[in-house]
């Protein structure tokens, strides 16, 4: 298991540092417990390993290809998947109407992770398919909730997002897709996808596609997009896969990593036969879309840490057997090699991978937690409050995540030296894996647009001023424990930094001048992610004090292995956003500047 997550790292999130029980005393949760819980995650465990993990070297090296005119699998893919939907943890959080188990999304996104470490490109199919039931049973009619969202629980159809195009990456209001309206109250589409993840596969009996279009005489931009369903094969009143609809694979893209999976150019429309069915009201589209992007990017930043966190245990375990070297205190060559995680710069690796991926983890865990809040709160404030904050820290747990386990990754490469850099052991594989998420679901670079320019601004601010609040909350809490008051005092004053940084910008954006404000807003992105981070590690260390005077034996290691891990993040990566407000509160316009024909 050293290339999955750490199990008492999952059961230390989700009940010590946030007190999943606490959401079993609500309806929706009603009758769950750790007697539920546990299970499922020990479960999933199991399928993470015997099954996902078995068939990641195979996926990597036999790439999804394209046999025959049909779209070919390493076979332990069925196997796997067919464990996933057996288990239930593809409906794991779907309504018990639907044959959802009605699981916390904080405890079904623990398990997720556990099949993120072990095969992160296998992740997608299933990952989408949830995607695509959660945006149908939002938005579609009775009629396409009946008909669509069962067999997309228990297999039979998978689902997939269609919103790039090949001329049109992020840029959604250069769509081409058109959806003309029929007699009957269908859609003629025609138009072309790219980047389409299980895109075409043999795995099920049909693939639901979710397909932005736009229906003439519609408003220009964003505006004038709509959200259409398109199968596969045409489905009858029963449920069945009938006829083909039309949707013609182009081609199968060639990615460095996540082999397994089929990424496809699609064609609508080629023969003039592809229906579509309208979601919800015309030219809401996008609106609508949103509900899938957003939990994708939580999805994607679960992937990151997932895949980051496998390289950090495989070269932490690497680190253990390998020896090499001998201690500076001691370099008689007589002596003994001594195993490599005794060199100080070999622990500096390790500590920075722990610092970043068990951060991340528990940034995705918090996000989680708070969607279970949005939805089940007594408390309306609290549901507001809760989604409020979501929207801010969405970006972050996207692209931080993306960005920094992935960095993870290079220094498991590191640790195994020559050997790292082979196709011979994992860590390779690992880091092509993830690379692709800074891209996925939005790159880095528009996140912090989005995070500066929508997220930040939104409301005059009021998000902003909910996430220092809430993080101004964890530090009064730290200041209880006297090893924690340096922490406590660290973080104060990076989110006085980040508020005064944020203030400047904020200026400069009612100024007007909108390019110098955003012109730097991955910068910041990084700055106000390193210090939600922070926040994460204090209250990671806040839970490891209050468990630690009873512990003893490997749950002392484990606690005090937090503790080390938190004194890392606060003096090697808390730092870091000095410079980065410092560049960001000057308004340099270094970039904005270079003409393109300097370059």
């Amino acid at each position: 298991m050293s290339q999955t997550i750490n199990r008492r790292d999952l059961d230390f999130l989700i009940y010590e540092m946030l007190d999943v029980e606490s959401l079993c005393a609500r309806g929706y949760f009603s009758g769950q417990g750790p007697d539920i819980f546990d299970p499922m995650i020990d479960l999933a465990e199991d399928i993470a390993r015997d099954h996902f993990l078995a068939c990641a070297e195979a996926g990597d090296k036999q790439p999804a290809q394209l046999v025959d005119g049909k779209v070919r699998m390493v076979p332990e893919t069925q196997a796997a998947m067919d464990n996933l939907y057996e288990a239930g943890f593809v409906a794991s959080c779907l309504d018990a109407e639907y044959g959802g188990l009605q699981l916390p999304v904080t405890v079904a996104n623990a398990c997720m992770a556990l099949f993120q470490a072990a095969n992160t490109g296998l992740c997608g199919l299933p990952f989408l398919s949830v995607g695509v039931a959660n945006l149908i049973n939002a938005y579609g009619s009775a009629e396409q909730k009946a008909l669509y969202i069962p067999p997309l629980l228990n297999g039979r159809f998978y689902g997939t997002m269609c919103l790039s195009e090949p001329h049109a990456g992020s840029s959604l209001t250069d769509i081409r897709t058109r959806a003309e309206l029929q007699e009957d109250g269908s859609y003629r589409i025609t138009g072309n996808k790219m980047w389409i993840t299980g895109g075409e596969h043999e795995l099920s009996e049909n693939i639901i596609h979710m397909v932005l279009a736009k229906i003439p005489g519609g408003p220009p931009g964003v505006k004038g997009i709509s959200l259409f369903i398109i199968p596969r094969y045409r489905v009858d009143a029963d449920g069945n896969a009938g006829e083909s609809n039309d949707v013609s694979l182009a081609g199968l893209n060639h990615k460095m990593g996540q082999c397994i999976t089929p990424n496809c150019a699609l064609n609508f429309g080629e023969n003039g036969g592809c229906t579509g069915y309208l979601v919800g009201e015309p030219h809401r589209g996008l609106e609508y879309m949103f509900l899938m992007m957003n939990e994708a990017r939580i999805g994607v930043g679960l992937a990151a840490v997932g895949t980051g966190y496998a390289g950090y245990r495989y070269s932490l375990e690497y680190a253990r057997e390998r020896a090499q070297g001998r201690l500076p205190d001691n370099k008689d060559p007589a002596n003994k090699m001594v195993p490599i995680i005794r060199h100080a710069d070999v622990k500096r690796m390790l500590l920075a991978q722990k610092a970043y991926v068990e951060g991340g983890l528990a940034l995705c865990l918090f996000a989680s937690r708070l969607v279970d809040e949005e939805k089940t709160h007594s408390d309306e404030e609290v549901r507001e409050e809760s989604a409020l904050l979501l929207d801010v820290l969405v970006p972050i747990v996207k692209a931080w995540c993306s960005d920094w386990c992935l960095e993870a990754n290079k220094h498991a490469i590191q640790i195994l030296g020559g050997y790292g850099y082979t196709r011979d052991f994992p860590v390779e594989r690992l880091y092509r894996d993830n690379r692709i998420n800074m891209i996925h679901e939005g790159t880095s670079g528009i996140h912090g647009i989005d995070l500066l320019g929508r997220k930040v601004m939104m409301k005059d601010g009021a998000g902003f001023r909910l996430l220092v609040r809430k993080i101004q909350e964890d530090i009064d809490t730290a200041e209880a424990y006297g090893s924690l008051s340096e922490y406590a005092a660290g973080l104060n004053r990076a989110v006085a930094t980040v508020t005064e940084t944020t203030e400047v910008l904020a200026a400069t954006a009612a100024s007007g001048e909108m390019s110098r404000f955003l012109a730097n807003s991955s910068a910041y992105l990084d700055m106000l992610g390193h210090a939600v981070v922070a926040w994460m590690w204090l209250k990671q260390a806040a839970a490891a004090q209050a468990g630690l005077p009873a512990a003893e034996g490997a749950d002392r290691q484990f606690y005090e292995g937090k503790m080390q891990a938190c004194r890392y993040f606060f003096h090697w990566e808390l730092p870091k956003i000095k410079v980065q407000a410092e560049l960001l509160s000057g308004l340099d316009t270094t970039c904005l500047d270079m003409p393109e024909e300097a370059f």
